[in-house]
């Protein structure tokens, strides 16, 4: 049976992890998330150095070990942001493209990062349109481990890694590792380039109809130093000055129910 969607998953160098249990954790609550889906023609890569702290892999997704250096910053500096952005693409987009080298993906491919959630009904929808160019995700929610809400986040593909389905010809995958030069491999690491850079390419995203993913922030793990989400949506200063937006944002809170749950944690 012959996946209609394949997702890479990159993981940091363990010396770059700031939370070995939490990253650990996420990631297995991650590939739950995947192996939720309600069509199983799917397979997965993760891409992690050796020696790195894996769990269990669900049937379908494998394992690419690398001999990648440990990145040189393990937190977003704010104070040099262009050079906390060019270390970041390169060392997430060496992951991604050893990843793709490796899994050769046949139809589409999601770059899914090591703590997000993705819908039960990717796959599904995916084999419906198996020479679509691909989809970006309008929608989404932003959420923090133990909340019981989370947040609906429009423009939701700026915000978050796993954000994108491209169809795999698209990314024009060099034959070997050592052929990409280094702005192909900064593109696969970002997540706000991928969009312009297939439309150039003559390979236009169409807007996801639905919700596709959770983005999952303000835990021990996050090297963006994310706040958790209801401090992040609704700071002091919204609060005590901007009432109609506070509304406003109230209304996008929703309810962590059994449904979603099972759509996107794998389990009621």
């Amino acid at each position: 049976m012959e996946p209609v969607l394949s997702f890479v998953i990159p993981v940091r160098h363990p010396n770059n992890s700031l939370n070995h249990t939490v990253a650990c954790r996420n990631l297995t609550a991650t590939l739950a998330s995947v192996a939720a889906q309600t069509d199983g023609r799917w397979n997965g890569v993760i891409v992690a150095n050796r020696g790195t702290d894996l769990p269990p892999l669900p049937r379908g997704m494998k394992v690419v070990h690398v001999d990648l250096a440990p990145s040189t910053m393990n937190q977003w500096d704010y104070s040099n942001p262009h050079v906390s952005l060019v270390e970041f693409l390169t060392d997430k987009g060496r992951r991604v493209l050893a990843g793709l080298v490796a899994l050769r993906p046949p139809g589409h491919v999601m770059v899914l990062d090591d703590d997000d959630l993705v819908s039960n009904r990717l796959v599904a929808f995916v084999a419906r349109s198996p020479r679509a160019n691909g989809w970006y995700f309008e929608d989404g929610w932003l959420w923090s481990e133990g909340d019981p809400f989370m947040y609906w986040r429009d423009e939701f593909y700026r915000y978050c890694g796993s954000s994108h389905i491209v169809r795999a010809d698209l990314f024009q995958i060099p034959p070997t590792i050592a052929e990409a030069r280094s702005e192909y491999i900064q593109l696969l690491g970002s997540h706000q380039r991928i969009r312009p850079a297939m439309e150039a390419r003559g390979g236009r995203l169409e807007a996801l109809p639905f919700h596709g993913a959770i983005y999952k922030i303000g835990h021990a793990a996050a090297h963006s130093r994310s706040e958790r989400t209801l401090k992040r949506m609704f700071p002091k200063s919204v609060l005590r000055r901007h009432p109609r937006e506070t509304f406003r944002r109230l209304l996008r809170l929703r309810l962590v129910t059994t449904s979603v749950r099972r759509e996107f944690f794998g389990r009621a």
